[in-house]
């Protein structure tokens, strides 16, 4: 406890955390890239597409390569950050330190721990939709169902829920009991989801146009022609291209905070230093190469032809791995659709620890009550903070599934995440005038600003757009609920501890300990 009677109140619950420095290079890699989400930004692509006005001049190799180089400055903010505060909850040690518990607790409360919450819903349910198309694709047209968007005729929500929050509950488990194993199960998903990106890709490359033709006809009430763009349709339009940057904003490339989130319990400076980095790259050659690979051998018309053919999108899920499976033996085929559904575990596993962190580093200052810092003695795992994270994204499965009839409900909420990292940038800015000197000074400062101006504009994106990026009332009223809780929790706790001689401002003026 922070104070026993006769003894000075301190600013932090406990002398140390609890939390075990076991984490390696490729646990914390691989937690990073399963944060940046490739494999199910590659299922889910169709879906939002879609729901553009046009596909045409929207060049997805192209959109991952800019949406990639925007966020260099993020990749330096949270490089340098987490070199110089390597604490759990990562950011929301530098955003609470910069700008105080009232509102960098209340911000951060808002932009990750319960965002992250509604995200993980949306996962849960992506996993369930990967399962189904995995099995239609297989020729198991009883599993459509599943595949289906839960506001489409014939949708099973029961199903997705009941299979979302199964997955889920098992990895929470495996969290609570052996954590170590978490981290593995983490790494060993997103590693078998990797190969398996690059087998699917190696098909759509051997089969070629050829047998992207051959698959596409084969399928009742489509052709390749009839579903291709008209020849003379621009294969790359800047301004189109732009549009769907809020698409990777939602799964890939801003996704950084996985690693330092973690941070106190990672193995190694060079780690410490390296793994934004590393994983930033890994997944840029993912994604980019998964889209090359789709417009070399289906042909960028009959791609982005696809992704504007409710037939294709709704009734064959069109999408890297529908048609990489699609051109591919059974053996191969069978594999690449593991791999996809083992993409969704992993950032199912993945949002289990780090959200866990967030809500154990809020409890550690107070923000939240201590108890959910509480570490099990017997298998050293934050087993509070778990619990609560089960119910809140449980809760918000349910609400998604039955109260708006489909996941693309949750996607409005990742606007409080864009409003988040564009205050992190800022925080970057105040740090690095406050603390650094010199050329460290001048790089965290710079990129801090490139970093908010890139946020802002995809804030902007989100608000402007809701039909395309899941603006609705759910996903608002959750941004907006969660930041006025985060406020009330922080004014809440002040008062509780300030009658017991505790001020827990002062904890938001020093760094808590490992």
């Amino acid at each position: 406890m922070a104070s026993q009677p006769g003894s000075q109140p301190t600013a932090f619950v406990r002398k140390a955390s609890g939390l075990r420095r076991d984490v390696s290079l490729l646990d914390v890699v691989g937690l990073n890239v399963s944060n940046m989400s490739a494999g199910a930004a590659l299922g889910l692509i169709g879906y939002t597409m879609i729901l553009t006005s046009t596909t045409v001049g929207v060049n997805l190799v192209y959109a991952s390569i800019i949406a990639w180089a925007i966020m260099i400055p993020e990749v330096v903010v949270y490089t340098m950050m987490t070199s110089r505060i390597s604490r759990t909850g990562g950011d929301y040690i530098w955003v609470s330190r910069v700008y105080g518990g009232f509102f960098g607790g209340a911000l951060s409360f808002m932009g990750y721990t319960l965002e992250t919450m509604a995200y993980l819903a949306l996962i849960a349910f992506s996993t369930a939709i990967a399962i189904g198309a995995v099995g239609v694709q297989m020729g198991n047209m009883s599993m459509l169902p599943l595949a289906l968007e839960g506001y489409l005729p014939g949708a099973n929500l029961l199903g997705q829920f009941v299979i979302g929050v199964l997955v889920f509950a098992v990895l929470i488990a495996i969290n609570v009991l052996k954590p170590k194993l978490g981290y593995k199960v983490v790494s060993i998903a997103v590693i078998i989801g990797v190969i398996a990106t690059f087998v699917g890709i190696f098909s759509l490359m051997s089969a070629g146009t050829t047998g992207v033709q051959g698959y596409v006809n084969s399928l009742p009430n489509v052709t390749y022609t009839s579903v291709s763009l008209p020849p003379t349709s621009p294969s790359f339009d800047l301004g189109g291209t732009f549009f769907i940057m809020p698409f990777f904003a939602i799964f890939t490339y801003p996704w950084l905070n996985a690693g330092p989130a973690v941070a106190s319990e990672i193995k190694g400076k060079g780690t410490l230093r390296y793994n934004v980095v590393i994983s930033s790259i890994v997944t840029l050659i993912v994604v980019t190469s998964a889209f090359a690979a789709l417009y070399y051998a289906g042909g960028y018309l009959f791609v982005n032809g696809a992704f504007a053919n409710p037939t294709m999108v709704y009734t064959y899920t069109f999408n890297f791995w529908t048609l990489a499976m699609g051109v591919s033996s059974t053996p191969i085929a069978w594999f690449i659709g593991l791999g996809w559904i083992l993409w969704n575990v992993a950032i199912l596993a993945y949002g289990i620890i780090v959200l866990s962190r967030y809500l154990f580093a809020q409890s550690f200052d107070r923000f939240l009550p201590e108890k959910i810092s509480h570490v099990s003695p017997k298998y050293g795992s934050p087993t509070i903070a778990l619990l609560v994270e089960f119910i809140g994204t449980v809760v918000l499965i349910a609400l998604s599934a039955y109260f708006y009839g489909t996941f693309y409900s949750l996607f409005g909420a990742i606007v409080a995440s864009m409003i988040y990292f564009l205050f992190i940038g800022i925080a970057a800015v105040l740090y690095a005038f406050k603390n650094e000197k010199g050329g460290a000074k001048a790089l965290l400062s710079t990129s801090g600003v490139l970093m908010a101006i890139v946020f802002a504009y995809l804030t902007y994106q989100f608000i402007a757009f809701p039909s395309i990026w899941g603006g609705n009332y759910i996903a608002y009223g959750w941004v907006v609920a969660s930041f006025i809780a985060g406020i009330i929790i922080y004014q809440v706790s002040k008062s509780y501890y300030g009658k017991r001689g505790i001020d827990i401002s002062l904890a938001y003026k020093e760094l808590p300990p490992l």
